[in-house]
């Protein structure tokens, strides 16, 4: 018994002994604010207390050209974080910078996942020269929102409030000028004077023409640049017969719709939280819904991005070993807790969540889930994306043009003219 004894005071000594093992602490940077960052706030939370040996340290940094700034700067200094999010339509310029590490099969893996687990759409985006060099966390995309009170008595609303009969533009602007006669303020809201509002609907019609911004090396060349005309001077039209706002900023486009002043909202999935809130509170006043955008120009098209999950390089190094191992479980655990992400209005890129009982009884996000078979997004250029110089012609060309400064076949000569070096 005393031998026993000994031996268990022995065995117990010499674990006590042995080093604990080490907590994996994972630098996390972000660029989410409002509604995404308190979504994502609380997964990172939920991470930490299931996972005690691997704690997330998440930083907030300022969206945009500011982001990618510190991203850029961090990385070849080696003071980069773990893990970060990234826009896809900037992986062209990361990767050309030297900031975005491969996902290779074996990251992967480590994760739980695989690339048939995703959309192909955001997977392709992600995708440079075969390699991977992010993770897609969503789909982010262009969605027509409608107040389904101002169309009653059309028949652009059926008997269950469900928008319907319109699938062309010829239908969509005699919905608008119906709207119009009705005494509508302004039938159609989007963000008129901003970049990311003119480039976003631009680009869909553009896209449903089967246009391409950039082919061969070359922005808006041949018959692009007449279907990139043809797009603005759309636009155009609308704003001349009063169906649009002049020069909205983002709140005032958002407001317009929220007011009951406009019908119609082209805007991002991600303003879905908003009016959830507000019918929720009793403060919107009106039954609304969204669905994918219809193809106005003949082909099913609708501008798109991803937020994905990205392991930059640190200096000429890049996260390896146990450290890169937890990055990836802390990625793959974010794809299946996605249901909690995609309350921010987003479509999971992660097809197991999108697909299951629990998004399907989400509204109205089930229903423009579609949109993942249709999702165009930007060229993959080092022009093109989240605060480039694409979106710097959509502020600066294409809004002037749709405020009658010149008509569309200039506007895009403009384009061609400021962007085509910056190619190079």
């Amino acid at each position: 018994m005393r031998l026993i004894k000994s031996l268990f005071l022995s065995t117990v000594l010499g674990l006590a002994a042995l080093p604990a093992a080490a907590q994996q602490d994972i630098v996390w940077w972000d660029f989410l604010s409002g509604g995404d960052g308190v979504r994502m706030k609380a997964l990172i939370e939920a991470f930490n207390k299931e996972h005690p040996d691997i704690r997330i340290r998440g930083t907030t940094l300022e969206w945009g050209v500011p982001f990618y700034t510190k991203v850029r700067t961090a990385s070849a200094v080696g003071e980069g974080p773990d893990v970060m999010t990234y826009h896809l339509s900037r992986a062209t310029l990361g990767i050309e910078e030297k900031v975005l590490s491969p996902i290779t099969d074996e990251d992967l893996a480590n994760a739980g996942l695989k690339k048939d687990d995703f959309f192909e759409a955001p997977i392709k985006a992600a995708t440079h020269d075969g390699k991977l060099y992010a993770v897609p966390f969503d789909i982010h995309a262009l969605i027509l929102y409608y107040n389904a009170d101002l169309l009653k008595g059309s028949p652009y609303i059926d008997a269950n409030g469900k928008l319907a009969g319109i699938k062309t533009l010829e239908d969509f602007n005699k919905a608008l000028d119906w709207l119009k006669q009705k005494g509508v303020p302004t039938p159609l809201t989007y963000q008129s004077g901003g970049d990311g509002g003119v480039w976003r609907v631009f680009y869909t019609l553009l896209t449903q023409q089967g246009g391409e911004f950039v082919t061969n090396g070359k922005v808006l060349d041949g018959d692009n640049a007449a279907k990139a005309a043809k797009a603005i001077d759309i636009m155009s039209a609308w704003r001349e017969k009063g169906l649009t706002p002049e020069q909205a900023e983002y709140e005032a486009s958002v407001a317009l719709f929220s007011a009951g002043k406009s019908a119609f909202q082209l805007n991002g999935v991600w303003e879905v939280p908003t009016f959830k809130d507000l019918e929720k509170n009793g403060k919107l006043g009106f039954k609304w819904g969204a669905v994918e955008v219809p193809p106005f120009m003949g082909k099913r098209s609708t501008w798109a991005d991803s937020h994905a999950f990205a392991i930059p390089n640190e200096g000429d190094k890049t996260v390896s070993g146990e450290k890169r191992a937890a990055v990836m479980k802390v990625i793959g655990w974010m794809e299946k807790h996605a249901i909690s992400w995609a309350d921010a209005g987003h479509i999971p890129a992660y097809k197991a969540v999108t697909e299951g009982a629990d998004y399907k009884a989400m509204e109205p996000n089930a229903t423009y889930a579609t949109l993942a078979e249709a999702a165009a997004f930007d060229p993959q250029t080092r022009i093109t994306g989240v605060a480039s110089p694409a979106y710097d012609a959509a502020l600066n060309v294409i809004a002037p043009a749709i405020q009658g400064y010149m008509n569309g076949t200039d506007a895009v000569a403009q384009i061609k003219l400021e962007l085509q070096d910056k190619l190079k």
